[in-house]
């Protein structure tokens, strides 16, 4: 099966773009980071671990590769843009604190491995259906998940962007045990910042998603109508299409 991607990612209505996102040419591995830090620091973060990731995985025979061996390679890449980070942060002032989100889709033999670090997220959208397949590592997904607010609490809450895992802190190079999914013609993937989910409710993603055939026209639309619901942050977003054999 074939795989097309197309991305966009806007500054927005901020002063600086702090997202960043990378997709391989040969369609092997998609990456959306949000940097965050403040001015230059988000916007190194997020580049950094946009340089990094992809060179570790660039490491990798994906062409003889198994789905633990691709793991593997996610983990280290991972843990390496981790590591680099922290290092600049405490090397230089001005990145001091410094720290970024990302999410990865990862194709590898006959599946797709899906996973991140923070509140950046994937979703998925087969026969219809939308699905996050990512889970947020912020304090407002922590309190849900103890049943401490509700879902429409948590839209408004206070702590609604506080993150406690990111890249730029001791945990952010932790396994990050992705889901794995199997390949399916007709599904389609968005790797989004919360630029995009902060605006724009599922509804909305999954009717522009499941629109059209072209996947830079699809990211275009989504980044869009983010930005036309108020979207105060940077937007960014790539679109993955999984087409029959």
């Amino acid at each position: 099966m074939q795989i097309r991607a197309g991305s966009k990612t806007i500054t927005g209505k901020r002063s600086n773009n702090e997202d960043n996102l990378h997709a391989d040419p040969d369609q092997r591995y998609f990456l959306v980071a949000d940097g965050m830090g403040g001015q230059s620091a988000g916007e190194k973060a997020s580049a950094l671990a946009m340089e990094i990731i992809p060179q570790q995985l660039a490491k990798l025979d994906w062409n003889n590769a198994s789905s633990d061996q691709a793991v593997r390679a996610i983990d280290t890449a991972i843990a390496a843009a981790n590591s680099e980070i922290l290092a600049l942060g405490e090397l230089d002032p001005r990145f001091h604190n410094m720290g970024t989100t990302v999410t990865f889709l990862v194709r590898a033999g006959d599946g797709i491995l899906v996973g991140g670090v923070g509140d950046s997220r994937t979703y998925l959208l087969r026969n219809g259906k939308l699905e996050l397949l990512t889970t947020d590592h912020s304090l407002v997904q922590a309190l849900l998940d103890a049943g401490t607010i509700t879902p429409d609490e948590a839209l408004t809450h206070r702590y609604k962007n506080v993150l406690y895992r990111y890249l730029g802190e001791k945990t952010g190079g932790n396994p990050t045990s992705p889901r794995h999914i199997e390949i399916r013609p007709g599904d389609r993937y968005v790797l989004c910042t919360d630029g995009v989910t902060g605006s724009l409710n599922e509804l909305h993603l999954a009717q522009i998603l499941g629109s059209g055939n072209d996947p830079n026209q699809i990211a275009e639309q989504i980044v869009q109508a983010a930005y036309d619901m108020g979207s105060q942050d940077n937007i960014t977003c790539i679109v993955v299409l999984v087409d029959g054999a």
